[in-house]
């Protein structure tokens, strides 16, 4: 059986590898000018998957799939699929928990002797510790460590909850491996902010800065809160120490680059300009972890409005949107509220970000209630008595803006 399943996870390893998709390399760290790395903004010839390495977007949706089966290899591969290697992450562990549960509990029932599944996993686990072993020095992509390191998490917490502890050693190990890489990439980020040439990165332009903005989006798709909670619980705690550096290390860089401008003026006006940016990336990212649903649904409506041959969603679609809305919307406030008030410790800053963010969820909920009207028929179901007038989003803000 050893040698059974130990065949069977390197033939399974060797298979995901042809799907999978590269995200980040070694040039792609947030303060390496772009030209050398291809991945631009305003005009530069942009990286395949430059948007995947700073922004994570929809690769956040792997933790909604952590029981998911696991993936199929010569099904993704005849439909051309390709993913990022966190995605064929979780697919490796949840094919190592369901086999290792099912064997672990054969042991106990048949021989009554757990101990001989290590016996049998002992190869196994040799085939896995040589795959992250070759694949670890190589990943550059903190944000897929991230995920990678929440995976890890929450596989053990699944397994804590079926009270099988047979994968405790190997899940204590990877986490270990994972931390120490991905605080390895923080650090190689912070690197090239401490040492961006300013020759090099100077623009003759006082618009935001695309070394900013890679570093606002960085940020903002980094889960700090649940990070750092795991830190302390199973690493060193050293998250919040590297990402208080990271703060001050774009300050001191963007402080560097206003001072290139000869007049006063111009050097306020680049740094006024970029704080700006960080907050409306923070503001969007904020909405999205709370009302993602509805964005999406409001933004795919926009994108096929001037499409005759799209089609167009039944009043079933919308209902479940609406009364998911109508439920958490106020307790969704409070959360970003509470957020702003633990992230923030300047007042006009949290009051900024929280008024973008009031206007920005104003306009998503009043084109939300224009598609719901374009739906035919929709208007007809009860739930859309319950949609209250869109100056009601302004109410809930104001209380807590008072008392910022």
């Amino acid at each position: 059986m050893n040698k059974i399943l130990s065949a069977h996870f390197r033939a399974y390893i060797q298979a995901m590898g042809k799907l999978q998709l590269d995200i980040a390399t070694s040039s792609d760290l947030i303060g390496v000018e772009t030209k050398s790395t291809g991945l631009s903004l305003g005009g530069r010839e942009p990286l395949k998957n430059g948007s995947a390495v700073f922004a994570l977007g929809g690769r956040i949706n792997i933790l909604k799939e952590i029981d998911q089966p696991a993936l199929i290899p010569h099904t993704a591969e005849e439909n051309s699929q390709r993913y990022p290697y966190e995605v064929l992450f979780r697919s490796l562990h949840k094919l190592l928990m369901d086999t290792a549960a099912s064997e672990y509990l054969f042991c106990g029932d048949f021989f009554g002797e757990e101990f001989i599944f290590y016996d049998i996993f002992a190869g196994p686990f040799a085939v896995l510790y040589e795959h992250f072993n070759m694949v670890l020095p190589n990943c550059y992509d903190a944000l897929g460590l991230m995920l990678m390191i929440r995976i890890v998490h929450e596989h053990q917490m699944v397994m804590f909850r079926q009270r099988i502890p047979c994968l405790d050693s190997y899940l204590d190990k990877v986490n270990t491996s994972l931390w120490f890489r991905f605080k390895l990439v923080l650090g190689m980020h912070l690197d090239s902010l401490r040492n961006g040439n300013i020759r090099i990165l100077l623009e003759d332009d006082v618009h935001p800065h695309y070394v900013m903005q890679h570093y606002a989006e960085f940020i903002a798709s980094l889960d700090v809160e649940s990070l750092v909670n795991i830190d302390d619980q199973h690493g060193d705690g050293q998250l919040d120490l590297i990402l208080g550096r990271l703060q001050m290390a774009i300050d001191d860089l963007l402080i560097k680059l206003a001072k290139t401008f000869t007049k006063p003026k111009l050097q306020a006006t680049f740094l006024i300009n970029n704080y700006d940016m960080t907050t409306a990336v923070l503001k969007e990212e904020m909405l999205l972890e709370h009302f993602n649903d509805l964005i999406k649904f409001v933004e795919s409506q926009d994108s096929e409005e001037s499409s005759s041959s799209a089609e167009k969603p039944l009043p079933t679609d919308l209902e479940p949107l609406v009364r998911d809305f109508l439920s958490r919307w106020k307790a969704a406030i409070k959360l970003m509220y509470e957020d702003v008030i633990t992230t923030f410790s300047d007042s006009l800053c949290r009051k900024m970000i929280l008024t973008l963010a009031h206007i920005q969820l104003t306009s998503y909920y009043k084109r939300f209630r224009e598609c719901a009207r374009r739906i035919e028929g929709s208007f007809n179901g009860s739930f859309n008595r319950d949609m209250f007038p869109v100056p009601y989003i302004f109410y809930e803000f104001k209380r807590y803006l008072k008392t910022l």
